[in-house]
């Protein structure tokens, strides 16, 4: 059984960290939507983390590796295998390649984005401001190469550190990433352990203003305080899906207990009870108003995980 096999790299001690068997996924994704995961773990450093996908591979178990859970809508069926978390990778340290002008920044994948800013900004380190209010963690939001108001993660990666499902370690400099919109392009079953990001030196009560002056911004056009999982749509070219969805009519639209905001129509809101199964249904209404409105195909954005 899946069970008795990854119970075995504890009984060796070659895993440090917690493991949970049938663990609801939506006590881990800010929609608050999911069945259980067969077997979720949280490897507390890379040996454990290699460890563990080294004897998920010799079982064929399938792994799925859990960022923040900000952009990820989970089946009401849960996730089959092995569900890994890296919330313990945390940490921010300055590097050796800071010079007068610039200063870079080691960040585990574990790392809340709001803790990075929030260090940015105590330590006079700018670049980073408009990306206040994205919740999550940073490996997630590297994978999604997160942006908001023109600047994505893209524009202060110097490097990455990933581990591929055989365990092996590398680091892929900035030059070696191709990073497009809402994607990184990392090789495939690549796992984020930690970046390395540039940031210039300001003084804290500027990039503390700054911060303050985005979250306003959000606050008055997204639905911060309610659980959503972000964006459901990417922008076509030319457009954004929010103002698409909008003038479509889809403002209000609810199916079970997933709502298209009244703030901002490409965030969908669990109100209580939802379910996946909600969700997916209340897209295909979406995807087919717009369509029918401005000939445009909507293509989502937030990532669909688990058993269908």
């Amino acid at each position: 059984m899946i069970d008795k096999e990854l119970k075995e790299i504890f009984d060796r001690g070659i895993f440090k960290g917690e493991m949970k068997f049938d663990e609801p996924m939506s006590a881990h994704t800010s929609l608050r939507i999911g069945g259980p995961a067969d077997v979720m773990v949280f490897p507390e450093d890379p040996v454990s983390l290699k460890n563990v996908l080294l004897a998920a591979k010799k079982e064929n178990i399938p792994v799925f590796i859990l960022g923040g859970g900000t952009n990820l809508l989970v089946s009401d069926e849960g996730i089959e295998g092995l569900v890994i978390s890296l919330k313990a990778f945390r940490g921010i340290e300055f590097t050796r390649d800071s010079d007068d002008k610039t200063v870079v920044l080691y960040v585990g994948a574990g790392e809340p984005l709001a803790g990075l800013l929030n260090f940015a900004q105590r330590n006079g380190c700018t670049g980073l401001e408009s990306l206040t209010g994205i919740p999550g963690c940073l490996g997630g939001a590297v994978y999604m190469n997160a942006g908001s108001f023109g600047v994505e993660l893209k524009d202060v990666i110097v490097s990455v550190a990933v581990m591929d499902m055989s365990g092996s370690i590398s680091i892929l400099e900035k030059d070696k990433l191709n990073f497009s919109y809402r994607n990184s392009n990392l090789p495939e079953g690549s796992i984020i352990l930690s970046a390395n990001v540039a940031l210039l030196k300001d003084a804290p009560e500027d990039i503390l203003r700054r911060m303050k002056e985005f979250l306003q911004k959000k606050k008055n056009t997204q639905p911060l305080g309610e659980p959503s999982a972000g964006c459901v749509f990417r922008n076509p070219e030319g457009a954004a899906a929010g103002r698409l969805i909008d003038v479509a009519g889809c403002k209000g639209m609810r199916v079970g207990g997933v709502e298209v905001s009244g703030a901002h129509a490409n965030y969908f809101i669990n109100k209580g009870r939802a379910t996946c199964r909600d969700f997916l249904d209340l897209m295909e209404l979406v995807k087919a108003k717009v369509k029918e409105h401005s000939g445009i195909v909507l293509e989502p954005e937030i990532k669909i995980a688990g058993r269908r």
